[in-house]
């Protein structure tokens, strides 16, 4: 696909997302519902053939040599897509936030003013490895009042096209435009250059990928960006943690699953937690490579020394960062310089040292003495998500039907003129 051809697919697809927005806009909260039930119901009935195909970007991407971890994300099973249908249908149930009253005043002057909450109009997303993405961005777009255009990767290709024909199902189902909801059809790189350029189409991108696509993204976008670039996420053991809670929260933000975004990256022991050999020794049984400084290496021969490189780098896998650190001051310190201001935990008894690090560190989800495998749109209560936004514009955190909405003021008067 030349550059040009790119460019006008994307044109295309453009102005048929453009008008479909202004419907979906005005569309009422129980047909968008309807919508997503109707989907909800369709992926139940397609799971045979969306199966199938998953099971035939498996094959592919496996022979090609697709890491572990981005396999672990692209796999789909009987239970995966069941929980992707329910959470359709979990976000059918969701408060609309289109056209909610934020606030209301009403100035000197006499105009009866509100701030009220309106779509953010079209929005692409350019995603890897994940074919739940296609459904759960959908249907956070839908809802909101949006309409979306997709680009998913090369390995997911007859996992998105499958569960993309299921939601624009979904749509027609409940008299709502399928082009609502669009499926970039090529996996040509040129696809997303177009997309990044089209300024005037597009409202807002969100990537969800690995580094170098959210660094592409955000380097030649011409359009707004909500995107995270990685989940350096740390979990800082105070010397008032209890013991068994701290070993069975490490290894689940760690082990649980290893490829998701709100996984431990980096353990930080205090020189004063008492069961530190404990902890390290629970992580290592259970199957996870450590890498630490010298003073955690002290602790078990089976650390290896870590480099410098080892505090910045999100693993993705079973092998974790590890350093002793002086109290909360050192490990709020490391965290400022080495985090990605994705999520960051802290285990410990002590109220007050807890609430210091919760105001202190700046990332978009601090928790205390829960794992950071709760860095999730739907263990938030907010349905599914389109995912983690790191920045501090517009959205922050997990983004949900509230990320997806802007606001505009209505002012009602009664014949005032401005002096």
């Amino acid at each position: 696909m030349t550059d040009t051809d790119a460019t006008a697919l994307i044109a295309d697809m453009g102005a048929r997302a453009r008008a479909a927005a202004r419907i979906m806009a005005a569309a009422p909260t129980a047909q968008k519902g309807a919508a997503l039930r109707a989907a909800a119901d369709e992926l139940r009935t397609r799971a045979v053939a969306i199966l199938a195909a998953n099971a035939t970007d498996m094959a592919r991407a496996t022979s090609g040599g697709l890491a572990p971890a981005l396999l672990d994300r692209l796999r789909l099973d009987d239970a995966r897509l069941a929980a992707i249908a329910d959470a359709l249908d979990t976000v059918a149930l969701l408060p609309d936030p289109v056209g909610q009253c934020i606030d209301t005043r009403t100035p000197a002057n006499g105009i009866a003013l509100s701030r009220v909450r309106v779509p953010l109009g079209v929005i692409g997303i350019v995603y890897e490895s994940r074919p739940n993405v296609t459904v759960d961005a959908g249907a956070l777009c839908l809802m909101s009042g949006n309409a979306v255009i997709l680009r998913g990767g090369s390995e997911a290709t007859a996992s998105n096209a499958a569960l993309h024909a299921a939601l624009a199902a979904g749509l027609l189902a409940a008299d709502l435009p399928a082009d609502a909801v669009q499926l970039v059809d090529t996996t040509d790189r040129a696809a997303v250059g177009a997309m990044l350029a089209a300024a005037g189409l597009i409202d807002v991108l969100i990537p969800r990928g690995g580094k170098a696509l959210v660094a592409r993204v955000q380097a030649d976008a011409r359009v707004p960006v909500l995107a995270h670039l990685d989940g350096n996420n740390h979990i800082y053991v105070h010397s008032a943690a209890e013991p068994a809670m701290a070993e069975a929260i490490v290894v689940n933000a760690k082990l649980r699953r290893t490829g998701v975004c709100g996984a431990m990256e980096t353990l930080l022991i205090d020189s004063g937690f008492p069961a530190a050999e404990t902890l390290v020794a629970a992580l290592i049984d259970a199957g996870c490579t450590l890498r630490g400084d010298g003073r955690a290496q002290a602790i078990d021969a089976r650390i290896a020394p870590a480099t410098g490189d080892d505090w910045d780098t999100e693993y993705l896998d079973a092998i974790a960062a590890v350093a002793i650190v002086d109290g909360p001051d050192a490990a709020i310190a490391h965290i400022a310089a080495h985090g990605s201001g994705h999520t960051d935990a802290i285990l410990t008894d002590d109220e007050a040292v807890a609430e210091r690090f919760l105001a202190t560190v700046d990332s978009a989800i601090v928790l205390h003495n829960a794992s950071t495998q709760f860095a999730d749109g739907g263990e938030f209560g907010l349905g599914a998500e389109i995912g983690i936004a790191t920045g501090r514009l517009h959205a922050r955190g997990p983004v949900a039907l509230e990320g997806l909405t802007t606001y505009k003021w209505i002012g009602r008067g009664s014949g005032q003129v401005r002096a």
